[in-house]
């Protein structure tokens, strides 16, 4: 199985005709929609207006572009002429024209950049807690609750496949299905090791203690990305139970998948069919092992990933969250907000751009 990875730098010499291209089909993409022909075939209908709207911002940044650059030619014109106010009028508008066609160029650029096949892919969003008991679990299920907000804002939507709660009200595991346009885009970046600083609800002394907590984005995988053989799987059936070891079912609903070939292990008791917690225990083993096959790919060219987006590797530590100072620190880009509650409420925009200007910008390093 070949799964594309976003890698591959473009070449900026080739920049133009592939410009031209584009602004091409976008075009017959114009005329076939207005086609009766195609009018009477929703599913081509569809497919069209997908790739429309796919390639409309480049083309309308390329179109853009053009126009500036005319405009720049025209005032290089005027620059030719015998009125001196003109000619001083020309040499301004000059330098503000230029200025804009630079800034145009880079964003086609960035635009031009291979597209990671995932990004519009729905994720599995697993939370786990590390270091620090009962505190840590407690901080898994603020970083659920503000994926959620999150998600609520984005009119995404949230469901939960798996979790493990304590006493306390915390996770010391939740597993959750996020749906919606262009989910891994956003969040892709999120995976990694998050440190907490604060004061725990069980310390009575009032001292400050670091925790940490586990997050992993998956995207979702397709059954003919990832074909599991079921001679592959071993299923066990058990009593769902809940926090404390209390009974929440009386039939062998919960189930237990294991993949033995990678010894993958999948568990899922929330639904009380035991069909639903299989059906839910697979999509997730399915979206893992497309990761952990996706993984085993980057690996071979490692070298130039790490350069283009970090070396990916969850045990990093990627962020810290400082509750006394009302901080939260992006170790990977430098960036230190002091609104750590409202990000905690959800408010995760300025930090998801942050990370993904910082990627592109060094993806397009590697490409120069």
């Amino acid at each position: 199985m070949f799964i594309c990875v976003y890698l591959c730098p473009i070449n900026f010499e080739f920049m133009f005709p592939k410009l031209d291209q584009v602004e091409k089909r976008f075009q017959e993409i114009e005329q076939l929609l207005a086609d009766p022909k195609t009018l009477g075939n929703p599913k081509e209908m569809q497919k069209l207006a997908r790739e429309r709207a796919e390639i409309s911002r480049l083309v309308e940044t390329y179109q853009t572009y053009k126009r500036v650059n005319k405009e720049i030619q025209q005032s290089q014109e005027l620059l030719q002429e015998s009125d001196e106010e003109m000619r001083d009028l020309a040499k301004a508008e000059l330098q503000t024209l230029k200025e804009r066609l630079a800034s145009l160029e880079e964003e086609l650029k960035v635009l031009l950049l291979p597209r990671d096949p995932r990004d519009e892919k729905n994720i599995f969003l697993e939370i786990r807690a590390g270091t620090g008991g009962e505190e840590a679990a407690l901080f898994a299920a603020a970083l659920f609750r503000m994926y959620s907000k999150y998600a609520e804002k984005k009119r995404w939507r949230v469901e939960v496949m798996s979790e493990n709660p304590t006493g306390l009200g915390g996770f010391k595991e939740i597993i959750a299905l996020v749906e919606g346009k262009r989910v891994f885009s956003v969040l892709k970046h999120e995976s990694g090791v998050h440190r907490v600083q604060r004061v725990p609800v069980t310390e009575a002394s009032g001292r400050i203690h670091t925790s940490a907590v586990t997050v992993a984005v998956l995207p979702e995988a397709d059954e003919v990305e990832v074909e599991i053989n079921p001679n592959d799987l071993r299923i066990d059936v058990y009593r769902s139970s809940g926090p404390g070891g209390q009974s929440v079912n009386t039939t062998d609903s919960a189930v237990r998948v294991t993949h033995i070939p990678t010894g993958m292990v999948v568990t899922c008791q929330d639904e009380k069919s035991q069909h639903k917690n299989k059906a839910k225990a697979l999509k997730v083993l399915r979206a893992r092992l497309l990761d952990k096959l996706t993984e085993e790919q980057q690996t071979e060219i490692s070298e130039q990933r790490k350069s283009q987006v970090g070396s990916g590797d969850r045990s990093e530590r990627v962020r810290t969250y400082n509750f006394p100072q009302n901080r939260i620190t992006d170790h990977r880009i430098n960036l230190t907000l002091y609104r750590l509650d409202g990000v905690l409420d959800g408010d995760l925009d300025e930090m998801t751009h942050a990370l993904t200007a910082h990627f592109q910008a060094e993806a397009l390093k590697s490409g120069q």
